[in-house]
């Protein structure tokens, strides 16, 4: 095989690969010591979706925990909450808040600060915990996924021993990973 050949061969697997990709659901999966959780990330919210993928793929979040958990309310992880909010404009995205997209159970929505402008802090994402879900935080918040398997581990979550600030006592670190897969095997996740 020549050289040529190889590099014509690689660039077709390229793009195939990059085609199922495109295809594909982007899934969120969250490695944790409790068990793993599946998050389906929203096409309506292109670019939260992006910039979780590029988070997740650069291992960012690899090195942090759920650094905030409440029972009936949310598991949330990423960044800590800091007194001069968030201001680095590298981990600042654009609101996409859309009416449909609401804070049910399981819902996975990007943190910010109290903002006007209701900016995201892209390295700090939550999700809804309260089984009636969180609706007083609709149109205020962009939420750009769900939970499609894993509750179980993010009301195990939510229910570990915590300090005054709401931080776990014992730290729950991420393993966050991106897969792509088809309507089918996203179905055959919800449904396991």
């Amino acid at each position: 095989m020549t050289i040529r050949t190889l590099f014509v061969a690689l660039l077709v697997l390229a793009t195939f690969t990059t085609s199922i990709a495109q295809e594909n659901n982007a899934v969120g999966k969250i490695s944790t010591r409790l068990g793993d959780i599946y998050i389906l990330l929203y096409e309506e919210t292109p670019h939260h979706r992006e910039s979780f993928i590029q988070l997740a793929s650069s291992g960012y979040w690899d090195s942090l925990t759920f650094n905030r958990v409440i029972p009936n309310f949310v598991a949330q992880g990423g960044c800590p909450d800091t007194e001069e909010g968030f201001n680095n404009p590298e981990y600042l995205l654009d609101p996409e808040i859309l009416p449909e997209l609401k804070h049910t159970y399981g819902a996975v929505g990007a943190g910010r600060d109290a903002n006007p402008e209701k900016i995201s802090a892209r390295c700090q994402f939550y999700i809804v915990q309260n089984k009636n879900g969180l609706h007083r935080l609709d149109g205020d918040y962009t939420v750009f996924g769900e939970v499609i398997r894993g509750m179980e581990v993010v009301d195990s979550i939510v229910h570990q021993k915590r300090d005054e600030k709401d931080q776990p006592v014992q730290d729950i670190p991420l393993r966050i990973s991106i897969l792509y897969l088809s309507p089918s095997e996203v179905n055959d996740l919800k449904n396991k």
